[in-house]
């Protein structure tokens, strides 16, 4: 048997603009999956930790140590440059 993982709720409203094409889109594919808004919110944007570009970068980025924590990276070893 595998048991349910507790839900992350360390939750924080943000005041971001998105357009209304958006909106209509994320709650339509909301109701069509049972999830809510929220969690189709959610799992999109965790989406972004996959793109290789976006962690290559974050390898290269200076004071990156929230942003590869984030990533679930490694700090380089050569000190936060990449060659």
């Amino acid at each position: 048997m595998r048991f349910m993982v507790p839900k992350e709720k360390n939750l924080k409203r943000t005041d971001w603009e998105v357009p209304q094409k958006i909106i209509d889109l994320v709650k339509a594919y909301s109701e069509y999956t049972d999830y809510t808004e929220n969690e189709v919110v959610e799992y999109y944007l965790n989406q972004i930790q996959e793109d290789e570009r976006f962690r290559d970068w974050a390898i290269k980025k200076r004071n990156n140590k929230k942003l590869l924590k984030l990533l679930e990276m490694e700090e380089p070893q050569n000190g936060g440059t990449a060659s």
